[in-house]
């Protein structure tokens, strides 16, 4: 009982999420009674359901570390109101557009298979480059959660590049990974259409010609 007395009268600090690294799972909180940034660890997080996300409300409390510096713990993410959060986590935000660019390239590729007789390998790349980008997005989110080593970003966009962004694009949507991220979906997008326009140029006639 003593521990429980002395566990409520310890006082939670109220703050906004600065910045966080996704990649190496650490951000620093901005107490909204003003001072110090708070450095954050995602481990310090009591439920670890979703990314944090900068400018998220917390709640925490604070210890101090052997060399002096301090640092948050038993850190609680501010819900919002469910409708705002369904607005905000719902895959419905993005999936019908993302959703709709994998039959807009089915057609392209089998109007350009037929014009110009594309190699069968290529439907395979295709095929076992999305199952491995689909399989590295939710490891990576079962990571992010779990506080554990992450996938980098740069790693993600390369795997989309080579041809598994149809993967990529259903991992997202399913299971809520990197799906509102802005900087890291415009980068994702433009991977996706150099991948295209590559797919449409390597495929064409233009470039035999060019050969020869």
């Amino acid at each position: 009982m003593r521990d429980v007395r002395t566990r409520s009268n310890i006082m939670r600090i109220d703050g906004t999420l600065k910045s966080w690294n996704d990649e190496r799972g650490f951000g620093f909180i901005d107490p909204t009674q003003g001072g110090q940034e708070i450095f954050v660890h995602i481990k310090a997080f009591e439920v670890r359901t979703e990314r944090p996300q900068v400018s998220q409300r917390l709640t925490f409390e604070v210890e101090v570390n052997p060399d002096g510096k301090k640092r948050a713990k038993l850190v609680q993410q501010v819900r919002l109101t469910r409708a705002s959060s369904r607005r905000r986590d719902s895959p419905a935000q993005w999936g019908t557009a993302s959703y709709f660019a994998i039959p807009a390239f089915l057609v392209l590729y089998f109007f350009v298979a037929i014009v110009w007789r594309v190699p069968n390998w290529v439907a395979g790349l295709y095929l076992a480059a999305s199952v491995v980008c689909f399989v590295v997005y939710v490891v990576d989110k079962s990571a992010a959660v779990a506080g554990r080593w992450r996938v980098s970003e740069s790693t993600l966009i390369f795997l989309g590049l080579v041809g598994g962004w149809p993967g990529a694009i259903v991992a997202q949507q399913v299971s809520r990974h990197k799906s509102n991220k802005v900087a890291f979906r415009s980068a994702f997008w433009g991977s996706v259409v150099l991948n295209v326009l590559a797919f449409i140029a390597l495929s064409s006639p233009l470039l035999s010609l060019l050969r020869a």
